[in-house]
C-alpha cells in the first residue's frame, strides 16, 4: 500500500471504530483508559475491553504478516527495532503521560476534539509540539538516536 492510501485507511479504520465504540457502548476509544479499564474495571466491564485490545494485537500482526510477504521479512523489521530497555522505558515514560495528561493520543486526538473539547485541543498541541521537537533532536544530533 502506497502513502497516502496507507494513512488514509488507518485514519478510516480508526475513526470507523472510534464511532462504532460510541455508538454501540457509548464509550471513548482512549486506548489508555481502555488498557486501564481492562484490569481494573467491575467484571462486567472488562470483556469489550479486552476484546478491544485483541483487536489491535491481531491487526498489528496482521500488518506484519503482510509487509512480509510484501518482500520485508519479519526479521528485518524487528532488527530495527530498539533494544528492549528502551522500548521498556518508553512504555513507561507513556504511561505516566498519559495519567498526567488525563488520556492519550486516541483519547484526545480522535475522540475529544471531535467532541470539541478544549482540554483535548490543549493536550493534542502539547502532543504535536513535543511530537515535533523530539522528531527535531533526533535528526539533527539531538542524542536522541
Amino acid at each position: 500500500m502506497n502513502l497516502p492510501w496507507a494513512a488514509i485507511a488507518g485514519g478510516g479504520l480508526i475513526g470507523t471504530s472510534a464511532v462504532v465504540l460510541l455508538a454501540t457502548l457509548g464509550r471513548v476509544a482512549g486506548i489508555s483508559g481502555i488498557t486501564a479499564g481492562a484490569v481494573a474495571a467491575p467484571r462486567g466491564d472488562r470483556g469489550w475491553r479486552w476484546a478491544f485490545l485483541l483487536g489491535l494485537m491481531v491487526a498489528a500482526a496482521a500488518v506484519l504478516s503482510w509487509q512480509a510477504g510484501a518482500g520485508q521479512p519479519l526479521r528485518a523489521l524487528l532488527r530495527d527495532a530498539l533494544p528492549a530497555w528502551q522500548l521498556i522505558a518508553a512504555g513507561v515514560l507513556v504511561g505516566v503521560g498519559t495519567r498526567l495528561g488525563n488520556g492519550c493520543t486516541s483519547g484526545h486526538g480522535v475522540c475529544g476534539l471531535a467532541r470539541g473539547s478544549r482540554r483535548s485541543l490543549v493536550a493534542v498541541l502539547v502532543f504535536m509540539a513535543c511530537a515535533m521537537l523530539t522528531t527535531f533532536l533526533a535528526r539533527h544530533g539531538g542524542g536522541l538516536s
